[in-house]
Parts: structure tokens; sequence; C-alpha cells
């Protein structure tokens, strides 16, 4: 009798927790809660300082709802929302705080359009590495690692922080060597097509910060 009654209740759970409403609901609360942590966590120490103004971070974590969403079409949805709500987050908090003035709505703009873009893809690539078939997991991968690599480029070579930038090239060279290992255990046949990529991805997406991102907020 016990059995035979927990076991739907269970699967019932199960089922409302997977509903489009819920997941959705939740990357949203989440991307809201990190914006804002991210603008509070400002200044408070080096480290942190250079690890909440990033655009990695919030990207890493747009992935990692991918990894956990099992619906793909969900997975590539809650890309912009997490990104979109992350904005929401930062300059909500940034108006609370007084630091939000009439110039940061184009900023703001500029951001939201980039997640709006990037998003879709994030989403996809943390759903694939998980849930995907063949060798397209390892391009998810590198996709993934490309972000941060990307990133410590544009720290070393636009901007000449060399510090951060190897941190940030030492972590996006972990996060490859850990999605190509867990690719190979996973049975997929390329898997050193994500290390490969990595780089190469890595530059294009400097290349994207430096020559569109970069112009676009300098303009406003």
């Amino acid at each position: 009798m016990t059995t035979t009654t927990t076991a739907p209740a269970a699967a019932a759970t199960v089922s409302r927790r997977d509903t489009p409403l819920a997941v959705l609901t939740a990357v949203a609360a989440f991307g809201l809660v990190l914006g804002w942590a991210t603008y509070t966590l400002h200044g408070t120490t080096p480290l942190l300082e250079r690890a909440t103004n990033s655009v990695s971070t919030w990207i890493i974590w747009t992935a990692l709802a991918g990894v956990l969403i099992r619906s793909r079409p969900l997975a590539v949805w809650s890309g912009p929302l997490m990104m979109l709500t992350t904005c929401a987050g930062y300059y909500a908090a940034s108006s609370l705080g007084d630091d939000f003035g009439a110039g940061g709505l184009g900023t703001a703009a500029v951001w939201a359009v980039a997640g709006l873009a990037g998003g879709p893809l994030l989403g996809w690539a943390g759903w694939t590495v998980r849930h995907g078939q063949g060798d397209v997991r390892a391009w998810a991968g590198a996709a993934i690692a490309m972000v941060v690599l990307g990133e410590g480029l544009w720290m070393g070579l636009a901007l000449d922080y060399w510090g951060e930038a190897a941190a940030f090239l030492s972590i996006g060279a972990l996060i490859t060597a850990a999605l190509t290992v867990f690719l190979a255990r996973a049975g997929v046949r390329r898997h050193w097509l994500c290390a490969v990529l990595a780089p190469v991805f890595g530059f294009a997406f400097y290349l994207a910060e430096l020559l569109v991102l970069d112009r676009l907020i300098g303009s406003i």
C-alpha cells in the first residue's frame, strides 16, 4: 500500500517541477538574484570585483541552467531569459544604489541585446553537453569554455590586466579539460574537438567583444 501510493505522488511532484512555467520561473528568479548579487559584491575584494564585473560570470551560469534543464527548447529559452533577468536585477540594484543615471539606459540596452543574441547559444550548449548525441557535444563544450578564454584574452590584450587575464585563461583551460574528460567518459568519439575548438572559439569571442560590444558601449 505504501509503495503504490507514494510512487505516483513522487512522479507528480517531479512532473510539476519540470513544467515550463516552473522551470522558467526558477531561471528568472535566479537571474534576478545573480544580477543583484553582482552589483552588491562590486568592490568588496579585488577577487570578487573582477569575478562579478565579468561577462563570463553571467554566461557560465546561463550554460549551467541549460545543463540542468531536461527539455532542449526550455534550455534554449532559458538562455535569453537568464541574461535579461540578470541585467534587470543588476540595474535595479544599481538604481536603488543611486548609481544608475540616464546614460546607463544605453548600456543596459546593449547588454540586454547581447544577452538575447548569446543566451540561446549558451542555453543550448549546456543542454547539449549533457543530453546531446554525437560530436556536436564537443562543439557545445567548446562554446561554453570559449567565454572564459575569450574574456581572459580581452583582459590581457585589450585592457592590459595580465594578472586577471592569467587567472581567467587558467580557469578557462581547466573548464576545457574537465569538459573534454567528461565527454570522453560519456563515449563521444571526437571528444578532443572540445579542446581543439575552445581556444579558436575563445579568440572569436574576444574579437566580438573588441569589435562589436566595446564599440557599441563606447558609442553611447
